[in-house]
């Protein structure tokens, strides 16, 4: 498998199919959702195990993903919150506030990563197995 990009993808989900960004590089992990009025379908952060929502101007819904992207734990941040460091955590993944409830998104669920190369990505790519 390759190594993460930024880009475009799906978010597979047992029911559904969201759309979603993949933020990889320095730039696009820094940036986030920053300056932003919403999100369409959800943000990947790859190689992260913390967030934080200073600056932000809505409320998010985050998932913290372990290396095969099992959910750890899903908590909701309103703008100005600094999130847990997650030590297992290695991804995060970010929606509007109530999106992953309706997703049925909770700790436990695995979730699937196609990217627009049409990889599939099942676990870490930038890690041997």
């Amino acid at each position: 498998m390759g190594k993460w990009a930024d880009g475009t993808g799906t978010l597979g989900l047992a029911a559904r199919e969201v759309p979603l960004e993949v933020a990889a590089s320095y730039r696009a992990r820094r940036r986030g959702l920053l300056g932003r009025d919403g999100v369409t379908g959800a943000l990947l952060i790859v190689r992260t195990n913390s967030v934080h929502t200073f600056g932000m101007r809505f409320a998010i819904d985050v998932a913290y993903l372990d290396r095969g992207l099992r959910v750890l734990s899903v908590v909701t941040m309103r703008p100005g919150r600094l999130g847990m460091v997650r030590p297992r955590g290695r991804h995060v993944l970010e929606a509007e506030a109530g999106a992953m409830a309706g997703w049925g998104l909770r700790p436990g669920v695995r979730v699937r990563v196609e990217v627009a190369d049409a990889t599939d990505v099942t676990a870490d790519p930038t890690r041997a197995e």
